[in-house]
């Protein structure tokens, strides 16, 4: 047969104890960007105060770490492209060490804002790359919950990462969460260099090829559920703190048992959700976005009592992170010459859907619409994301072989079709 790019060739492939290293190491980069990349959030007042910034400047170093994840996952993805996978996320995931390292030492605003900027620039690439090595280590009817493992680092760093780093700034200063997250990539790049294969440059593998992927109207409409999807998710989460203390009427000091929460949420989504991806890839994303309308459709409602204000943060955490795997692996179906690329561009897609959701929601509240109305307009922009969804999986159907050998009058088939033993993104159903 031959092997698609999200799958490797037999020879590849690992298993049992090997795989789980390998991935398990991959992991742990993740879990370095998720905690550098949130916990400068609950650090910001003290960095503020010593840098000696107003409000506004503090926040863009938060707005430069998005704006280098946004643009640095295409440019490295596709720079990376003739480069052993292995090589590549050993580079990346140096110069998130470095780039964490220069801010613990960054002695000035503008420092501080070019630090913060290198350390996103890296983020979604790496994130591309070790889903594409996930996927080629493992067996292909495992593949999304290769890749939902090692995205479950990131996941684990808003459970355990950020709510540690955020104690120990508050403890020992704020410029230690860098040096412990520096710290945590020494240990990546040692575990990555120890137990991920060297995996040959895939045969082919070009710039101009990654590019190519670009040309593909599929790629773009997966990236469009993903930002239209996860902008209402991020509508409500950028202000829990005001709907859990003002309408909830939860104390303040529990704050960080609701982000904890959230965080539990986002480590069973994502475990849900590799499993999903492999029973079903549009499938999974058809019956996500219609779970995140429901919830937050209900979130409103279950705002006004503290128990079940809990548990819709659980609920919204889970929702929202199940889509994530499939998401993935649906990119990595719909560009087969340019994996990486594709990959990568999926946490572009997921940046952009945060500060989408975070202008929106900021903007219905500001009308005086209440602070629950930002579930309201994220629910509407699930069921937009759910139908470009639809629209994706019926091009998928409409250019799919037909039975007699033909293509229904098109030209290309879908990235998966004919693969023995892969799922149809257009159908989600197990080939045989």
């Amino acid at each position: 047969m031959t092997d698609t790019p999200a799958q490797g060739p037999p020879s590849q492939r690992l298993s049992g104890r090997r795989l789980n290293l390998a991935i398990a190491a991959l992991a742990v980069g993740g879990f370095a960007i998720g905690t550098t990349e949130f916990t400068i959030m609950g650090l910001l007042e003290q960095m503020r105060a010593d840098l000696g910034v107003d409000y506004a400047q503090g926040g863009h170093v938060i707005s430069a770490y998005a704006l280098g994840v946004v643009i640095g996952a295409p440019v490295l993805a596709t720079i990376g492209a003739k480069k052993p996978q292995r090589t590549v996320a050993l580079a990346l995931m140096l110069v998130i060490t470095l780039a964490n390292l220069s801010s613990y030492f960054a002695s000035g605003f503008g420092w501080m804002l070019a630090s913060r900027f290198l350390s996103g620039l890296p983020h979604g690439a790496y994130f591309g790359v070790a889903a594409v090595i996930a996927a080629t280590l493992a067996d292909p009817a495992k593949r999304g919950r290769a890749i939902a493992m090692v995205m479950l680092g990131l996941s684990i760093a808003n459970v355990v990462g950020v709510p540690f780093a955020t104690w120990l700034g508050q403890q020992f200063g704020w410029r230690t969460m860098f040096l412990l997250v520096g710290l945590i990539g020494i240990a990546t790049l040692v575990s990555i260099r120890a137990f991920v294969p060297d995996i040959p440059v895939r045969p082919g593998a070009s710039i101009r090829t990654e590019l190519g992927a670009l040309r593909r109207p599929q790629l773009w409409m997966t990236l469009l559920i993903g930002i239209v999807g996860f902008g209402g998710f991020f509508a409500v989460y950028s202000y829990i703190s005001p709907i859990m203390t003002e309408v909830a009427g939860l104390e303040s000091t529990l704050l960080p048992l609701v982000v904890a929460l959230y965080g539990l949420g986002m480590v069973a989504g994502n475990i849900l959700g590799g499993r999903l991806a492999d029973r079903s890839i549009m499938g999974s994303i058809y019956g996500v976005m219609a779970s995140i309308t429901i919830v937050l459709l209900l979130f409103p409602v279950a705002a006004t009592a503290p128990w079940s204000a809990c548990l819709f943060v659980f609920l919204v955490g889970t929702s929202g992170s199940t889509l994530i795997p499939p998401l993935q692996a649906r990119l990595l179906d719909v560009s087969p010459g340019a994996p990486s690329l594709a990959s990568s561009m999926n946490h572009s897609a997921l940046n952009t859907a945060n500060a989408l959701g975070a202008a929106v929601g900021g903007a219905v509240i500001t009308a005086g619409w209440g602070f629950t109305s930002p579930a309201l307009v994220g629910a509407g922009l699930a069921v937009l994301g759910l139908g470009v969804a639809l629209l994706s999986g019926r091009i998928d159907r409409r250019d799919a072989p037909a039975p007699d050998g033909g293509s229904n009058g098109r030209s290309e088939a879908p990235a998966t079709a004919g693969t023995p033993g892969a799922v149809s993104s257009a159908e989600g159903v197990r080939v045989p």
